[in-house]
């Protein structure tokens, strides 16, 4: 298996060997920074033409082309005309709060990549507690979305606000369960524990019947939790404008649009790493011949295939189901979801006790 940690090492000993500890460790963490940003811009940019073509195959046509070839360049078009548009800010609008928002949005979305494992040994922070850090972590983003639309005094911003606060609130009880259903099976809260136990096969095929539930309700869960179509009542256009974000323009606008890709992104990581083995290659069992051949392709390229895939699933949701209203949103998660959802709890519970796992 290919590692990474070759690169990382490398890096640390030149630094630890040029400069004192203390400035080695900054200027490793503006490494690690700058690295975060360039992947959130390389994200957004993929992400964007990824939807628009996925969408364009489901709809039998063409999707963009007409920016570089194919319309591949569609993104930077895009990206340049959101740097150039004048930011506004509404005269009744709480400054502080309606600057603060977009940023708080891509905050949390930067933090929430500290614990992923990208491909073997090559991670930024190795947490005990990951999967507890990330559940934590990600509910802040509802405060973003509450933030903005609340200070943009406007009324479909607060009503898109608010209806996003109760979906997120709501949705992440089921995506919490489901998380803890790959927990109940691993013993552990560390994402790489959790990706060492799949090294003889991945959780959604051994962990049976409990994994498989897990894993369609997490699907749906955190494509609410990220606000994407059939779920995307925060920002319904044919009711709300553009619900939260309605007042904002150019970059602070591009902000929550860039925030909103790379937390699909990262919710499919970890739903990737958690179900699918992270950067773990596809083994079965005993057979060395067959594991050692999956082995030679990159630990990178298998998390990037996985997540990617994921994704895919998730744009794949949004040109096959219409959007829901409020009442059959909250219905689903409180009467179907969640009830399903602590009933799998129990039932992985008995499977991890009586050892009926792989």
């Amino acid at each position: 298996m290919w590692s990474l940690s070759g690169i990382t090492n490398w890096v640390d000993q030149w630094l630890n060997a040029t400069f004192n500890p203390t400035l080695t460790l900054i200027i490793e963490m503006v490494i690690v920074g700058v690295c975060v940003i360039s992947l959130f811009a390389v994200l957004g940019l993929v992400l964007v033409i990824m939807e628009r073509k996925v969408s364009a195959w489901m709809q039998i046509r063409l999707g963009p082309n007409r920016v570089g070839p194919k319309g591949m360049l569609q993104s930077f078009a895009d990206t340049l005309k959101l740097l150039v548009k004048e930011g506004f800010t509404p005269n009744g609008a709480d400054k502080f709060l309606f600057n603060l928002a977009p940023y708080l949005a891509i905050i949390v979305a930067m933090l929430l990549m500290a614990p992923i494992a990208f491909a073997k040994d090559f991670h930024m922070w190795n947490l005990n507690i990951g999967v507890l850090y990330v559940s934590a972590v990600s509910s802040i983003s509802v405060i973003s979305i509450l933030m903005a639309g609340w200070a943009s005094n406007n009324k479909y911003s607060l009503m898109g606000a608010m209806r996003s606060g109760a979906q997120i609130v709501s949705y992440e009880l089921s995506a919490g369960l489901a998380i803890l259903t790959i927990v109940v099976l691993t013993g552990s809260l560390n994402l790489n524990d959790i990706i060492q136990s799949q090294a003889n096969g991945w959780w959604i095929f051994k962990g049976h019947i409990p994994a498989i539930i897990a894993f369609v309700i997490f699907i749906i869960a955190v494509t609410a939790e990220t606000n994407r179509a059939p779920f995307d009542l925060a920002e319904a256009e044919s009711e709300l404008t553009a619900g939260f974000h309605t007042e904002y323009s150019g970059m602070k606008f591009a902000l929550f649009f860039l925030a909103e890709y790379v937390n699909v992104f990262i919710v499919c990581a970890i739903g990737a790493t958690l179900f699918l083995g992270g950067w773990m290659p596809f083994h079965i069992g005993n057979w060395q011949s067959f594991n050692h051949v999956m082995d030679f392709i990159p630990s990178s390229i298998w998390f990037m295939g996985k997540t990617f895939f994921l994704i895919f699933l998730i744009m794949w949701f949004r040109w096959t189901f219409p959007r829901l209203r409020i009442d059959q949103l909250l219905n689903l998660e409180w009467k179907y979801l969640l009830p399903i959802s602590m009933f799998n709890i129990l039932l992985v519970t008995a499977v991890a006790i009586l050892g009926w796992h792989f």
